[in-house]
C-alpha cells in the first residue's frame, strides 16, 4: 500500500531559483490566458496515463466517466479543473509537484516502456502546471490516486512562495481538482464567455471530452393530440471539443464529404478548398494534419495565418512562419505534432532541427500531391490552374527543392487559354522565336487589355504571346530567365513587333537619311517631352505609324519596386522613360513630310503620336481633350 498523507505537513518546494515564480509569471508565457490550456492538457494527460493502464492489465477497475470539467465560481473567484485519471498520492503530489526538475510523464515512460508505447500520452505535469500562478494567488491540488487500497485523497496548497502544505483531503473518486483562487488582476477570467472562448481556442481537438457548464437542448418527448412529436427542453453537458478530429483519423477512413465538412468547421466562411493533403508521418518524426489549397486571390496577403499548429490536438499557435515554408502560408488548414513543444519561441523554432526536417517534409508532399494531380488529371489540373499557379510560382521563387519538382508540372497559359509545361512550350516557340544569338525569347502579355494591338503586331508575326498577369510574376520572370538556358523572357510592349526577337534580318526605308533627320526634328518638337525618346526605324507599311514601348529593363525595374523589390525600390520615384518608334515606312510619315507648312507637319505628327498614345491608354486630361478637337478637325 502506498503511503498516504497523515497529518498536516509544511515545507519548502525544492527549486534552484528562489524567485520562479516571477519568472513564470513574467517570461515563460507571454499571454496569461495559457494557464488554462496547460491545467486542461495536464487533465487530459492524466485520463490518458490511466486509459493507458487500463490497456495493458495495470489497472483493472472502472474507467467510468472520464470527462473533464471546467468550472467557475465568481463569487468565491475560484476556477477549477476536474479530471478523472490516475489521480496522486500525497508522496507524488511532493514529488511531481514540489521537485520540478522531474517530470511525472518521464517516470511513466521508464516504467512501462516494456509494455507499449506510451510516448504518444506523455505530458510534463510540472513546469506547465506552475502557470496557474500567474492568475492566482492561491492553487490547491485535491488528488486521490488509481492505486488500489488507496483510500485517502491529499489536498497541497501554495501561495505562489516557495512554501507548500499538504493535508489530507476527502475525495472519494480517482482523479484531481486544481483549483485557482483568482488575483485581483485577473478577474476578467471569471467569465464564462472568456473562459469558453479561450476553451474554444486551446482545447477545441482534445483528446478526452471536456464539459464547461450545460446547455439547453430540444429532444423528442412522444406526440401530440394530432399525432404529432412533442419536444422538451432538456440540460445537458456542454462538451466543448472534437476527441477525434479529422487529422487524427486514417485517410483510408475518410471520405471527401469529411474534409470539406471539417474545413467548413475550420472556415466557416471560406468558399470550398480545390484539394487538400493528409499528412501521416511517424519517422523520423512525428506529424499528422490536413492542408488545404484555397481559392486564392491576387490579394493573397489577406490569406496568411490560415494554418493552425497542434501538439498532441493541443492548440499552439497560427503563426506557423517557421514550421511551414513562406510560400505554403497561404494554404489552410491543421498541423499537428508532439516534436513542436507547447511553449514556442520564434528563436526554438528557427533553430530547431526537427522543425526544419518538417518544413521540407511539407514542402516535398505538396509537390508530390501536385505532380500527382497532374499526371492523373490534366484536364482537371489546367482548370485549378489559375487558382494554384500563386503557391506554385511563390514556391518557384523561393525554394530549390520545390523547383526541382515542380518544373515538371508548372504551366504556362498564352492568351488563347492554352496551357503548356515548361518543355512542351519551348518546343512550341523554338522554331519561330528564336533570335540570331540562338536565345529563345519568350513574349508575355500583364495587361491583354491595354497590350492588345501589341498582342496582334506579335501574332502577325506568328508569335505566341503568354499570359503573366499575376501580382509574382515580375519575379517569377527573373526566376525563369535565371533557370531555363538559353531563355529570355520580353514584355510584349517592350519593343516593336519587329525588335522584339532580333534575327539579324534588316528592313529597308523608304526614306533618305536626310527624311529621316527631318521626321525626328518634326516629332520632337510635337512630342516636347525630354522623357520621350524619337527614333525613325523602318517597318512594314502595314504596322502602326507610332509605337510607344518602355524598355524591358526599365519595365521590370518599376514593376520589381512596386512588387516590393527591394534595391529597385527607388525606381518607383523615377520618370517614365518612353521609347517612341515611327514608321519610316508607314504612308502617314510620307504625308507629314510632304505638309505644306510646319504647323501642319507639327499637327499631323501629334496626331499620330497621341494615336500611340491612346492605344496604350498613356493619353489623359487636357491631352486627350485637344486629341478629340483635333481629330474632328482633321475629319471635316
Amino acid at each position: 500500500m502506498a503511503e498516504t498523507v497523515e497529518a498536516r505537513e509544511k515545507g519548502t518546494i525544492s527549486i534552484h531559483t528562489e524567485n520562479i515564480f516571477p519568472i513564470i509569471k513574467k517570461f515563460l508565457y507571454s499571454d496569461h490566458e495559457i494557464f488554462l490550456r496547460e491545467l486542461v492538457s495536464n487533465a487530459v494527460d492524466a485520463t490518458q496515463k490511466l486509459k493507458k493502464l487500463a490497456s495493458i492489465g495495470e489497472f483493472n477497475g472502472e474507467l467510468g466517466n472520464l470527462t473533464i470539467e471546467v468550472s467557475f465560481d465568481k463569487d468565491k473567484k475560484t476556477i477549477t479543473v476536474s479530471d478523472h485519471g490516475i489521480g496522486m498520492t500525497g508522496e507524488e503530489i511532493k514529488k511531481y509537484i514540489n521537485q520540478i526538475a522531474f517530470s511525472g510523464a518521464s517516470e511513466f515512460v521508464e516504467k512501462f516502456k516494456d509494455k507499449g508505447d506510451a510516448k504518444d500520452i506523455i505530458g510534463k505535469f510540472g513546469l506547465g502546471f506552475y502557470s496557474a500562478f500567474m492568475v492566482a494567488d492561491k492553487v490547491e491540488i485535491i488528488s486521490r490516486s488509481y492505486k488500489a487500497g488507496e483510500n485517502e485523497a491529499a489536498r497541497w496548497e501554495c501561495d505562489g512562495s516557495t512554501e507548500f502544505e499538504l493535508t489530507p483531503a476527502s475525495r472519494k473518486e480517482r482523479g484531481s481538482d486544481v483549483v485557482l483562487h483568482i488575483n485581483s488582476d485577473s478577474e476578467e477570467f471569471l467569465d464564462e464567455w472568456r473562459l469558453k472562448g479561450i476553451l474554444e481556442k486551446y482545447c477545441k481537438f482534445l483528446p478526452v471530452e471536456i464539459k464547461f457548464g450545460t446547455k439547453d437542448e430540444n429532444v423528442e418527448d412522444g406526440v401530440d393530440a394530432e399525432g404529432k412529436p412533442k419536444f422538451t427542453t432538456v440540460k445537458k453537458d456542454n462538451i466543448i471539443n472534437n476527441p477525434a478530429p479529422l487529422w487524427a483519423k486514417s485517410p483510408s477512413e475518410l471520405k471527401d464529404e469529411d474534409y470539406l465538412k471539417f474545413y467548413k468547421e475550420l472556415y466557416p466562411f471560406s468558399e470550398e478548398p480545390l484539394f487538400w493533403i493528409h499528412l501521416n508521418v511517424d519517422y523520423p518524426f512525428n506529424l499528422t494534419g490536413v492542408l488545404y489549397f484555397p481559392k486564392v486571390k491576387n490579394d493573397f496577403e489577406l490569406q496568411r495565418n490560415k494554418i493552425q499548429l497542434y501538439s498532441r490536438q493541443v492548440f499552439i499557435t497560427d503563426e506557423v512562419k517557421d514550421v511551414v515554408p513562406d510560400f505554403l502560408m497561404l494554404l489552410h488548414g491543421v498541423l499537428d505534432s508532439p516534436d513542436i513543444p507547447l511553449n514556442v519561441s520564434r528563436s526554438y523554432l528557427q533553430s530547431d532541427a526537427n522543425v526544419k526536417k518538417i518544413s521540407q517534409h511539407i514542402t516535398k508532399k505538396v509537390a508530390d500531391k501536385l505532380q500527382e494531380l497532374f499526371k492523373k488529371d490534366r484536364a482537371d489540373f489546367e482548370k485549378k490552374w489559375d487558382d494554384i499557379n500563386i503557391f506554385v510560382k511563390y514556391g518557384i521563387i523561393s525554394d530549390e527543392k520545390f523547383y526541382d519538382k515542380a518544373k515538371d508540372f508548372t504551366l504556362f497559359k498564352n492568351v488563347d487559354s492554352q496551357y503548356f509545361t515548361f518543355n512542351e512550350y519551348k518546343d512550341k516557340v523554338k522554331p519561330n522565336q528564336t533570335d540570331k544569338d540562338e536565345n529563345i525569347v519568350y513574349i508575355y502579355t500583364s495587361d491583354p487589355g491595354k497590350q492588345d494591338s501589341f498582342i496582334q503586331g506579335a501574332k502577325n508575326k506568328a508569335y505566341d504571346v503568354l499570359l503573366l498577369d499575376g501580382v509574382l510574376d515580375s519575379h517569377f520572370i527573373n526566376t525563369l530567365e535565371q533557370k531555363l538556358e538559353k531563355t529570355q523572357l520580353k514584355r510584349v510592349d517592350s519593343e516593336t513587333a519587329d525588335k522584339l526577337i532580333d534575327k539579324g534580318e534588316k528592313v529597308e526605308s523608304v526614306l533618305s537619311t536626310e527624311e529621316q533627320e527631318q521626321v525626328k526634328g518634326i516629332f520632337e518638337k510635337a512630342i516636347n517631352n525630354k522623357n520621350f525618346h524619337v527614333a525613325i526605324e523602318p517597318m512594314a507599311p502595314g504596322d502602326l505609324p507610332v509605337i510607344v514601348t518602355m524598355s524591358e529593363f526599365m519595365r521590370r525595374m518599376k514593376d520589381m519596386a512596386k512588387t516590393g523589390g527591394g534595391g529597385y525600390a527607388f525606381m518607383g520615384a523615377m520618370p517614365d522613360n518612353y521609347n517612341v518608334s515611327v514608321n519610316s515606312n508607314h504612308p502617314i510619315t510620307q504625308k507629314i513630310l510632304k505638309a505644306e507648312s510646319e504647323e501642319a507637319k507639327t499637327k499631323l505628327a501629334k496626331q499620330a503620336y497621341d494615336l500611340a498614345l491612346l492605344s496604350q491608354n498613356l493619353l489623359t486630361g487636357a491631352d486627350l481633350t485637344n486629341f478629340i478637337k483635333r481629330s474632328v478637325e482633321l475629319v471635316s
